[in-house]
């Protein structure tokens, strides 16, 4: 570790991979619900088991890229972090606002409540003294951050993921905005939620990948930052106007169905980018880092992106197709191996990366942490295939032959077995992994030779 305040990121660390686990457990049990829907029923509502799944789903992949950024800038800018203080500010804001939404949640208290109450818009549920919080926290963590910047060394890495992580915290504002009319308050709220995964978390991701490259491959940071801009130039050419690929059925204007699919045909290509880029260097590179599971998760993260978020996206997003298949399984496919592939797996790639440097010991652990790369992508794989097919058959019997709803839920029974299976993989995967990243090695200890002495 080169700088003291890099060792900030351990604490956020930490606390994702807490959250992560929490993020797994409740994916499990409601995927068991869709297998028994009475599981649970009169302690955890689904809808509330889901609120929990997706929001701590978000709170540890932005975790994870604060601690990401409170590692990697110290090192990019060649100077210590601003003001430690203000990071763990940030972060006890973070948790205690996290802890507030989870009891909110679970007992449903102040419902109804303008500024203590669930506001039940997806994935921004959070109260609104919450959402507050998130801001204050964004901000110290941004003049954090940039005030370390303009101070020390600047690069390519650092001011692609400023301008993530600026774009991510602004975009935010528009939780506060809620119009009374239904279209409107989608419109802006896709400004959110798409602009986040599709336009700005890619910038913190081609930046934290980049990063990763240069210290895993050697390869010279020229080459590096010129593949890196030409990534974040095509994300943000497509992941922009490719938001009207929401916009086709919300009351929205007709032109919004072929700018939709015709920029949303283009997101495919920052993916495949990405992963070629992560193939490329590895290809090329000088170094044999002695850190394989971080290498692992890193061209993990960009394959399973591409396939993920690019391949999957592109299969349901053409307007034409998108009027048959919209929110079927399909699009739950396409979800979880898409935020699997391309945030879940880089906020792994880097806590692998940095924790045995943080530690101060040598990578450890590294076959349980590849098993545990295995067993989870493997997991959600088999999970993207069968919700694949779960929405294939939904997608006929509901929107072709007019089946009712339930009816047809009653015969995909089988596919959300299957998909409970691969969620148990999944989640034993995601338990490896914490243990393989925090548990201690034993150290084997040869016997040496016996000396006697003389006077033996």
């Amino acid at each position: 570790m080169k700088y003291q305040t890099q060792k900030i990121a351990y604490a956020y660390f930490l606390v994702a991979m807490i959250l992560f686990a929490v993020q797994v457990s409740m994916g499990l049990i409601l995927g068991w619900i869709y297998v028994s829907p009475n599981f649970l029923s009169e302690i955890l509502p689904f809808n509330v088991g889901r609120m929990l799944h997706t929001n701590s789903l978000i709170v540890w992949l932005l975790l994870g890229f604060f601690g990401a950024a409170y590692y990697l800038v110290p090192e990019e800018a060649e100077r210590e972090i601003h003001s430690p203080k203000l990071a763990y500010l940030q972060l006890l804001i973070l948790i205690v606002g996290t802890a507030g939404v989870v009891v909110t949640y679970l007992f449903n208290l102040f419902d109804g409540n303008f500024l203590l109450g669930n506001e039940g818009r997806e994935f921004i549920e959070q109260p609104r003294w919450v959402k507050v919080g998130i801001v204050v926290a964004a901000l110290i963590f941004l003049y954090n951050v940039t005030m370390t910047v303009l101070a020390g060394k600047k690069t390519a890495i650092t001011n692609i993921l400023l301008l993530g992580l600026w774009l991510l915290s602004l975009l935010f504002l528009f939780a506060f905005y809620n119009p009374a009319n239904l279209a409107l308050d989608k419109q802006y709220w896709w400004f959110i939620v798409h602009l986040w995964v599709e336009a700005t978390w890619e910038l913190v991701m081609a930046s934290i990948l980049a990063f990763l490259m240069l210290k895993l491959t050697g390869v010279d940071r020229e080459v590096i930052e010129k593949w890196l801009y030409v990534i974040v130039a095509t994300a943000l050419f497509s992941g922009i106007l490719g938001t009207g690929h929401h916009y086709y059925w919300i009351g929205m204007p007709g032109y919004w169905q072929w700018i939709g699919s015709i920029f949303s045909t283009l997101e495919v290509v920052p993916f495949f980018g990405m992963m070629a880029f992560a193939f490329v260097m590895v290809w090329k590179g000088r170094r044999d880092h002695p850190n394989k599971a971080a290498l692992l998760w890193a061209l993990g993260c960009a394959t399973l992106a591409f396939f993920g978020a690019g391949v999957w996206g592109f299969l349901h997003t053409l307007h034409g197709v998108n009027y048959y298949t919209h929110g079927t399984q399909i699009t739950a496919a396409h979800g979880h191996l898409a935020f699997f592939g391309a945030y879940v797996a880089l906020n792994l790639a880097i806590i692998t990366y940095a924790f045995p440097i943080l530690k101060g010991r040598d990578p450890y652990n590294q076959v349980l942490n590849m098993a545990s790369f295995w067993l989870m992508a493997g997991g959600m794989v088999f999970m993207t295939f069968t919700l694949t097919f779960a929405g294939t058959v939904q997608t006929h019997l509901q929107r072709v032959n007019g089946e009712f709803y339930m009816d047809v839920q009653d015969q995909l029974w089988v596919f959300y077995v299957m998909r409970f299976g691969s969620g148990v993989a999944v989640v034993l995967g995601a338990l490896l992994f914490i243990y393989a990243v925090l548990a201690p090695r034993r150290e084997v200890i040869e016997p040496g030779p016996v000396i006697t002495t003389a006077a033996e």
